[in-house]
């Protein structure tokens, strides 16, 4: 399957949102209202249902975990030192700016990518990972850039009653446990959560409306491509040869890394009154570039 035949459904979607909002085809709150519903009760239950069902065998695999978060690390902090040491940015932007160098996309971009590239069941691995994506760079970006009388705690506490860390959780747990749902209501979740994939990528779409790259594109590029490229090859690196997964493991990690910036990145930016025109133009170009670079990776990847 070519990469063309893989992201061109994704990037359809997206711009039928797009041209939506641009063109005012519904309102500012009727966009406002779906993104509501989309991300605290469809999305929720999608992962939720992904969650339960999901053979956990393999996507518990501390290797795999390593592949991912190593190298996540390892980027965030010596992007952190690079814009602190040679570029002479402020500690607390440099932190801002790092999280937009290794923050994904994952759920809007990246798992759509994985599914259709290499099957549902591989959303598993995708599931666990982002459980602890947001709680790990949020809580370094502001332990690194907050003044720490109370502002990390005042941070963590919406992640942790994040909808989507908490559907996750949820269904993680009843995985583990073994709790039987019945069959006719795992069908009638399914029928709910029918539109999560296709009503994200929307939404992606409406909101790359709401922001701009004019003015901070010369930082918000040099993001990108740590972003796009060099986070990846990062992982690939590690998860091929440092933890010898398989390839198609690989393929998932590396594609998950490849997402572009996700928008939540830029929220954390305004919360930390910290690069907040770097960060909205790093989720536009980076999402503009990402057509390109996942189209490479996909190349590579996928036979």
């Amino acid at each position: 399957m070519s990469a063309f035949v893989i992201l061109f459904p994704i990037i359809f979607v997206v711009l039928v949102g797009y041209s939506c909002a641009k063109f005012k085809v519904f309102s500012t709150a009727t966009l406002d209202g779906l993104r509501l519903f989309i991300f605290n009760l469809i999305i929720p239950v999608f992962l939720f249902l992904n969650m339960y069902q999901a053979d956990l065998s393999q996507a518990l695999s501390l290797r795999v975990i390593a592949s991912f978060y190593l190298p996540v690390l390892l980027v965030y902090l010596l992007s952190c030192g690079i814009f602190k040491y040679v570029m002479l940015i402020e500690r607390g932007d440099s932190a801002t700016l790092s999280l937009a160098c290794t923050y994904s996309n994952t759920v809007l971009v990246g798992l759509p990518i994985i599914i259709a590239s290499l099957g549902a069941e591989y959303g598993a691995m995708v599931f666990m990972i982002i459980t602890f994506h947001s709680a790990l760079l949020f809580s370094c970006t502001f332990a690194f850039a907050a003044n720490l009388h109370g502002r990390v705690r005042d941070a963590l506490n919406p992640l942790l009653l994040n909808p989507i860390v908490i559907s996750i959780s949820l269904g993680l747990l009843c995985n583990l446990v073994g709790l039987v749902i019945p069959s006719v209501v795992q069908e009638g979740l399914s029928l709910l959560c029918e539109p999560a994939i296709a009503g994200a990528l929307f939404a992606l779409g409406a909101s790359l409306n709401n922001y701009s790259i004019r003015g901070a594109w010369q930082k918000a590029l040099l993001v990108s491509l740590i972003k796009l490229i060099v986070l990846p090859f990062v992982v690939y690196i590690t998860a091929r040869w440092g933890m010898a997964l398989p390839h198609k493991q690989v393929a998932v990690l590396t594609l998950m890394s490849a997402s572009p910036l996700g928008v939540n990145a830029y929220l954390v930016a305004r919360q930390l009154q910290r690069q907040q025109s770097v960060l909205a133009s790093s989720v536009v170009l980076s999402t503009m570039l990402s057509v390109l670079t996942l189209g490479a990776w996909l190349t590579a990847l996928i036979p």
